[in-house]
């Protein structure tokens, strides 16, 4: 990781995607920006993949972001909607892609035991825990706020992992 890091962490969704900017120097991290892109279900998926690259290129442009973490995708109930999903994460790679950022992804399991310390918990949990580490977030809609911190809890697992990578190299 470098010694100032910039992670884009994004919970993808055709209604609604949380993402959250992190920076790391080398002794702390800070907030950059955090929030939820809301597209119409009313716009055709052209549109929608159209306004979903524009916005995430605009904030890797304006933000100097260096790395973008996801969490894996699983297939649910609806192998339409996973598909589709596809559409946004193929976007988030060609980004990385574009500007050579690295990206990374992780598994729900990893996700939850870097926030809460329980590969197990819930996602009420890791949302408690996250809102106590950004207590702004309560000002967030209720729908809108459970994807911004699943993107803060994926960029926060980004940014340990990243660091537990260096630890290790650097004591090799």
């Amino acid at each position: 990781m470098n010694k100032d890091s910039v992670i884009l962490g994004v919970d993808p969704g055709f209604s609604v995607t949380g993402y959250s900017i992190l920076k790391q120097d080398s002794s702390k991290v800070y907030l950059i920006d955090c929030g939820y892109l809301k597209m119409k279900s009313t716009d055709s998926l052209s549109k929608r993949v159209g306004i979903f690259f524009n916005f995430f290129q605009a904030k890797i442009n304006t933000l100097s972001v260096t790395q973008v973490s996801l969490e894996t995708s699983f297939l649910g109930r609806n192998a339409q909607t996973f598909l589709k999903l596809g559409f946004l994460r193929g976007i988030l790679y060609l980004l990385a892609d574009q500007h050579n950022l690295e990206l990374r992804e992780f598994a729900p399991r990893e996700i939850k035991s870097a926030v809460t310390g329980f590969g197990g918990a819930s996602k009420d949990q890791v949302a408690n825990m996250v809102l106590r580490m950004f207590p702004k977030l309560a000002q967030i809609g209720k729908i809108e706020r459970s994807d911004v911190s699943d993107a803060l809890a994926i960029g926060i697992c980004g940014i340990w992992q990243s660091n537990n990578i260096l630890h290790k190299l650097n004591n090799k």
